[in-house]
């Protein structure tokens, strides 16, 4: 008698723009059974297009990447796609950062000093329609919930103009470029910088580009 028939591999897309980590990540699921990767792209545009055209189960995203940042790239593809489940993987483990990933739609945050077994159980667990956080950042979280109530930041209550604007303005573009670029008149451009630097609460273009690239642009 046939036993019961193998449930279909977890379908995995791996999003990072390391490649050395990439291909890390493919070897640690492709020797997990029941795991297979299915994709593997290195920028936040690549993800949304590699999600539309793939279709994933789960997406191991991380936050900093070219293009468009894996804060955005899961809104995105979340907004197209609700079932697909998006585990942020990053260095970064403060308050913030966590509250904005799962803010964003992501259903699991798992720290790069944690261990692959972690990641393994990771895609487990969001896989089967639950919450995964490290255990390095679970004493942030009391019966699932974050405990530090983390508002907006001044980056996410910008409008899509205004992000597009100013990922320009860091990539070094002059007003001229970006009017261009975004059928703007010059002087239109000029006024977004100064509403940007207003809402960001910085005083000239210098100190503009270094807050947003602290808050890890390019934002699209």
């Amino acid at each position: 008698m046939n036993g019961a028939p193998a449930s279909p591999a977890v379908r995995i897309l791996l999003v990072d723009d390391h490649g050395i980590v990439r291909e890390a990540l493919v070897a640690l699921f492709e020797r997990e059974d029941g795991m297979s990767v299915v994709g593997s792209v290195a920028s936040g545009k690549e993800a949304v297009l590699a999600a539309r055209h793939l279709r994933p189960d789960v997406i191991i995203m991380d936050l900093i990447l070219p293009d468009l940042n894996g804060i955005d790239a899961t809104r995105r593809i979340l907004s197209e796609f609700p079932l697909i489940r998006i585990i942020a993987l990053s260095a970064c483990h403060t308050p913030e950062h966590v509250c904005r990933a799962l803010r964003a739609g992501a259903q699991g945050y798992v720290v790069k000093s944690g261990s692959g077994a972690e990641l393994v159980r990771a895609v487990k667990e969001v896989n089967a329609g639950h919450q995964f956080v490290s255990s390095t950042i679970t004493p942030m979280f009391t019966d699932g919930v974050l405990n530090t109530s983390i508002p907006p930041s001044s980056f996410e209550r910008l409008s899509r103009r205004e992000r597009e604007v100013l990922r320009r303005i860091v990539a070094g573009l002059t007003s001229a470029d970006i009017a261009q670029q975004l059928n703007l008149s010059p002087k239109t451009v000029d006024t977004y910088r100064g509403r940007l630097m207003v809402k960001l609460g910085v005083a000239n273009r210098s100190a503009l580009i270094r807050l947003a690239l602290e808050h890890e642009l390019p934002f699209a």
